[in-house]
């Protein structure tokens, strides 16, 4: 462990050599991905140093415990207690650093929401699912854009796709990934009978053009008239854009805008974070991993989490968690049940982790 902070103080020393260096300079993507890893990297190395310099002062102070002078010894056990209670909280706060990060955490987002089972309420959850994520990401300043959206007769929405930019986005928003269940009474249900739907959420990272290259000969792209509920015509132009990815049979079709260049790219963004998410499952299987790190397998069909609105409560089934306030929770205080799970994710990695940093 010692041998890994060291590595990554070298790390931040030679990223700091590298972004004062003319080169740098003239490439300013470079030099943006070499600011990032400074800053993820300042943290830790901060913290180390303060540990170097509290456990060789308490190397000193132990030296003073033998002192002849029985004030001075019982002055140096006061201060080896102070400063063994400093050690142990730097320990502890290099170990919380050194768990290792989702490469993914920070990336802008894909958020696909889609009605499941329940017919015309499943869809209103899926409004409601929806709303919510756009109000949080409100609460955090992150950028929402919508996509595409498939609304229901009933003024729900059977499928919404869209873009949130911001910092840390993915980082939470991933722990969204599943089957969403809602218990409630239907406003068309004239018993008063409880129903339950469901509907689905995907988060994908984002990936960009660099990482994730189309060759234009694996696409097939159709191009229509794009159509609202019912048939009712949108525009008069073949603006809505189809986009199958011919190797992995992938479709993405958007026609929210009125411009077909304006669709073309997002269909395209789209695509490219869902072969993004294929590329890191095929190598997370390779390695005999799971790539995911939220709790749970992360996979569409998992059951994460039931909304109960007859007791007001909404259940978390991953870290085994009950919050009340419905309605505050879906206005967008999600945090109550994200922290929780973050917290439960950072406890498996820093079991993972092994041997005390002290060690």
């Amino acid at each position: 462990m010692i041998d890994r902070l060291a590595e990554l103080e070298a790390r931040y020393e030679e990223v700091s050599r590298q972004m004062s260096t003319p080169e740098a300079s003239s490439d300013l993507a470079a030099l943006a991905n070499l600011g990032r890893e400074l800053s993820r990297l300042e943290p830790l190395v901060v913290t180390l140093r303060q540990w170097r310099s509290v456990r060789d002062e308490l190397d000193r102070t132990r030296e003073m415990a033998d002192d002849p002078d029985e004030e001075m010894r019982a002055m140096a056990r006061e201060e080896m207690s102070r400063l063994s209670s400093r050690e142990a909280e730097l320990t502890d706060a290099l170990r919380v650093q050194l768990v290792p990060r989702d490469p993914n955490d920070d990336r802008d987002v894909i958020v696909e929401v889609r009605a499941g089972a329940g017919g015309d309420e499943a869809s209103l959850f899926a409004a409601d699912l929806y709303r919510m994520y756009a109000r949080y990401a409100e609460r955090r300043r992150w950028k929402v854009e919508v996509l595409s959206t498939s609304e229901s007769g009933s003024g729900g929405l059977k499928e919404v796709i869209a873009e949130v930019r911001g910092d840390g986005a993915y980082s939470r928003l991933k722990f969204e990934s599943g089957v969403h269940r809602v218990q409630r009474v239907p406003v068309t249900e004239a018993s008063g009978r409880i129903h339950t739907s469901t509907a689905t959420v995907s988060v994908l990272p984002e990936a960009d053009e660099v990482e994730i290259q189309i060759d234009d000969k694996d696409l097939r792209i159709d191009v229509y008239r794009s159509s609202g509920p019912g048939g009712q015509s949108v525009n008069t132009t073949d603006s809505a854009v189809r986009i199958t990815h011919l190797p992995t049979g992938l479709m993405v079709a958007i026609q929210d805008e009125k411009s077909q260049h304006k669709n073309r790219a997002k269909a395209l963004s789209v695509l490219r974070a869902r072969l993004l998410e294929l590329e890191q499952d095929r190598m997370a299987a390779e390695r005999g991993d799971e790539r995911r790190s939220q709790v749970g397998s992360g996979e569409r069909s998992e059951k994460i989490r039931t909304y109960n609105f007859p007791d007001d409560r909404v259940t978390d089934h991953r870290a085994q968690i009950t919050v009340h306030n419905l309605p505050g929770l879906l206005e967008g205080d999600l945090d109550r049940v994200i922290e929780p799970l973050i917290e439960a994710d950072q406890a498996r990695r820093l079991g993972e982790l092994g041997d005390d940093v002290g060690g």
